[in-house]
């Protein structure tokens, strides 16, 4: 959860929102609905084109719906998605543009973590709230980045569901292969305390490589400290590659929830099979709760296939909609903020989030899945 910020910060901050306001501020024409313009950087081309993909079909899906229901009050929700092509500087200028330029309501839903440290000083020190982003990366949820507001649970958290699982099990001697990277080389202690904290004992720990070049290197020494389980906290080509070389015999794997995409589960084959992942939001594949059930009939209605990683874009779009809902007729920064703090206990329909002055991580939600014989998860 996120540790109070000291006073000083947050005066600053609310002064920047209320700066923000006075920027994105409208009045609809006479006869004529507003429009509530939303900004967000997603990189929809280059290599995480693919995973992003079905997280934006998710969102779209449901503001589509809303809008040609008639919007909010009458107003239509306008999500202005610029690519950022995960390069940095493209999503720094993206989010200057978006709040500069464009003059949002609102940011949303960011994905790219490299990008969103980069923006994050310019968000912070115009005020912007970025409500949902795509990544559970904990170096961007501390009291520097106030106007960020997550709702979904972070990479800590599944870490630590991991290694709680694991212990239930009795499961106490791991591996630890993670990303060679910043983020990756962040998690590694983290890694370290929760294991020590459930009695367990890391025998290896492997970097690898964002590409997947040392998969099969990283996969033998591993193999060979014969672990009882391994936490596998990496994405993309680094997991292909290491899975790829893993024996078929092999150890239990625990992976992260931004690793379970559609798509690399497709790549990785009948080496999935058995892998077990944490999700951090709901199943997405049975409807039980009022909001699979709405997510059930929006897929249907788009013609698209009920997943993960939909139904994070579906439930970030779901938080959204709520806050503008709240936050009354043309809303502003300073009234997207104010609304956000006062959300203390919120209902989507079968997932609870909570905000707060000092508390802007809305959701600790994790729960484990097994992939089938079918590249299925089962719960």
């Amino acid at each position: 959860m996120r540790t109070p910020a000291v006073s000083i910060t947050r005066r600053r901050t609310l002064a920047a929102v209320a700066g923000a306001s006075a920027l994105a501020s409208f009045a609809p024409l006479a006869g004529a609905a507003a429009t509530v313009r939303i900004g967000q950087s997603l990189p929809l081309t280059g290599p995480l084109g693919a995973v992003v993909k079905p997280i934006a079909e998710g969102q779209k899906a449901l503001l589509d719906e809303l809008n040609a229901e008639g919007g909010m009050r009458g107003a239509r929700i306008e999500l202005l998605t610029l690519d950022d092509g995960a390069q940095p500087d493209r999503t720094a200028e993206n989010t200057r543009r978006l709040i500069e330029d464009e003059k949002v309501t609102a940011l949303f839903g960011y994905a790219f973590v490299p990008g969103l440290v980069r923006a994050l000083p310019l968000i912070n020190e115009k005020g912007m709230p970025l409500l949902g982003v795509y990544n559970g990366a904990d170096i961007v949820r501390t009291p520097a980045n106030p106007t960020l507001f997550t709702t979904t649970a972070s990479l800590g958290d599944e870490v630590a569901a991991m290694v709680r699982n694991l212990a239930t099990l009795n499961t106490r001697k791991l591996a630890l292969a993670y990303q060679n990277n910043e983020l990756g080389r962040y998690m590694r202690p983290l890694v370290e305390a929760a294991v020590k904290q459930h009695q367990g004992t890391l025998v290896a720990a492997v970097a690898l490589e964002p590409n997947g070049s040392n998969g099969a290197q990283a996969a033998q020494e591993i193999s060979a400290k014969a672990p009882e389980a391994i936490l596998l906290l990496a994405a993309g080509a680094a997991v292909l590659g290491f899975m790829k070389s893993l024996p078929s015999a092999r150890a239990s794997v625990y992976a992260l929830s931004l690793a379970g995409t559609t798509a690399l589960i497709e790549q990785i084959g009948p080496a999935a099979r058995g892998m077990a992942f944490t999700q951090i939001v709901p199943f997405p594949l049975r409807q039980t709760s009022p909001l699979t059930r709405r997510f059930a009939a929006s897929m249907s209605k788009a013609g698209l296939t009920p997943s993960y990683d939909r139904m994070w874009g579906y439930l970030n779009a779901s938080v959204l909609v709520e806050t503008l809902r709240r936050a009354g007729p043309n809303p502003t920064p300073a009234a997207v903020y104010s609304t956000l703090e006062k959300m203390s206990d919120v209902d989507l329909g079968g997932y609870r989030l909570a905000y707060g002055p000092n508390r802007h991580h809305g959701s600790n939600f994790v729960e484990i899945t097994v992939v089938d014989q079918n590249g299925k998860f089962l719960r």
